[in-house]
């Protein structure tokens, strides 16, 4: 598969996921539902709340598109899949049943985690909380990057993707509860993905056990 196939397929699987995202937030503002708040839980109380896992919590960013440059072309199409149904349930589930938080105020500190949360807090939407779509995405991309050929690639790739889980609930961006429905869909997601096996995918999978 070349850089520029693999390319196209993050922006069918991600972009799906943006499409989603922002489309049934702005349809949110246009309906009568009024989010609901999402409560916290003790696992919530049990993580302090800290601006500085900003930068765990952006390395989501980076895991994405290295993820769809380095796995195997039958799992490039698979997670695009998977990233594009989970985007679907969850954005069925923001127009029929949209959440917020009780988020936290950033602080006035001029240090690089605070202006960076308050730049992503500009950008990002108040709604959307469960599923959530971070989660999802995250719990998919550690999924692809497991192999039993690449140990160190996968035991990194799980470290992160807890490190990044960790990240969204200490900076307040979603709570358990989201995370954990978010979790759910990337399951869920990346189940019905893999019942769907392409041509192509058949003819990795012939080659692969060709002798």
């Amino acid at each position: 598969m070349t850089f520029f196939t693999r390319l196209l397929y993050l922006l069918a699987g991600w972009g799906s996921v943006g499409l989603v995202y922002f489309s049934s937030d702005w349809l949110q503002g246009q309906g009568t539902l009024l989010p609901q708040l999402l409560p916290e839980t003790f696992i919530d109380r049990a993580i302090a709340y800290s601006d500085t896992a900003i930068w765990l919590y952006l390395s989501f960013f980076i895991l994405i598109p290295c993820t769809y440059l380095v796995v195997s072309p039958a799992r490039v199409r698979a997670l695009a899949r998977a990233m594009a149904m989970s985007a679907l349930i969850c954005g069925v589930v923001f127009l029929l049943y949209p959440t917020t938080l009780a988020y936290p105020p950033v602080g006035d500190g001029a240090g690089w985690s605070t202006q960076l949360l308050r730049m992503l807090q500009a950008m990002d939407s108040t709604q959307n909380c469960l599923p959530s779509l971070h989660g999802a995405l995250t719990l998919l991309c550690a999924w692809a990057l497991l192999e039993r050929e690449h140990p160190v690639r996968s035991v990194l790739a799980v470290l992160l993707a807890l490190g990044i889980c960790y990240a969204i609930i200490a900076l307040r961006r979603h709570v358990s509860i989201d995370l954990g429905a978010g979790l759910l869909v990337g399951l869920a997601g990346g189940a019905l993905a893999q019942m769907r096996v392409s041509s192509a995918d058949r003819r990795d999978i012939a080659q692969q056990i060709a002798p």
